[in-house]
């Protein structure tokens, strides 16, 4: 039974303290949706309790799950996540809460209606990974379907466009204004740069919202559907 597992719903960590007060909700929001499941905290950086002192804290023989509070894969999921499940029996990582469409649906209500004329920069946090930026990708076309103005995808680090260079393109091609699709979970360090990329608009990040926290346990379902029997003793 799923109920039977533990969730440890692993966040990045900020110093931001909105932030750590949403992630906190959406923690608690997941619990409220799945009352009985037990969902601990971790993170992969910034703040404790850390992600490998959280899974090698659990009790003998339980099964986990460790469902990533993220919007893509990328280091923190590929490296991070996956070396902490790796440390223990009984342990599997679900997929990061992104992409989906009704988060394109979500990124969409956030922006709300903007003049005639405007272009939109999704933004995300950014990863050295290619697998982050496709999937960034997929959600700018999801948003695209939604919306009459061109949609750009761009990142906060480690790939480009930037976001201040996709508010540069926009504008150059005679954009009107910009809009900056905040595509992430909560203020913070990587939201409090999207003010200073030149944009006429930033959106809100997604939390909070109660489809991440229906992401959450969709996706840690969907991973002990697919894990191998529980190792007895273990």
């Amino acid at each position: 039974m799923a109920d039977s597992a533990i969730m440890i719903a692993c966040a990045h960590g900020t110093n931001n303290a909105d932030g750590q007060g949403r992630i906190n909700a959406l923690r608690a929001g997941i619990a409220a949706l799945r009352p009985g499941l037990t969902v601990l905290e971790a993170y992969v950086d910034v703040q404790g309790p850390e992600l490998p002192d959280v899974v090698a804290g659990l009790p003998a023989g339980a099964r986990a799950v460790v469902v990533p509070l993220l919007l893509t894969v990328g280091y923190h999921v590929q490296v991070d996540i996956a070396e902490a499940v790796a440390s223990r029996p009984n342990t599997f990582a679900a997929a990061p809460l992104g992409p989906d469409p009704r988060l394109a649906k979500l990124l969409d209500e956030r922006l709300g209606e903007l003049p005639e004329g405007w272009g939109i920069v999704l933004a995300a946090a950014g990863s050295s990974r290619p697998e982050a930026a496709e999937q960034v990708e997929v959600l700018a076309a999801d948003l695209a379907v939604r919306r009459s103005e061109p949609v750009l995808a761009a990142y906060g680090a480690s790939a480009r466009p930037s976001v201040s260079e996709a508010v540069a393109v926009l504008k150059d091609k005679g954009a009107a204004g910009v809009a900056v699709a905040s595509y992430l979970l909560a203020p913070g360090y990587f939201h409090d740069q999207l003010a200073k990329a030149g944009a006429d608009r930033v959106s809100a990040p997604l939390l909070p919202s109660t489809l991440l926290a229906e992401l959450a346990l969709e996706h840690f379902d969907a991973a002990l559907t697919a894990a191998p029997p529980a190792v007895p003793g273990s």
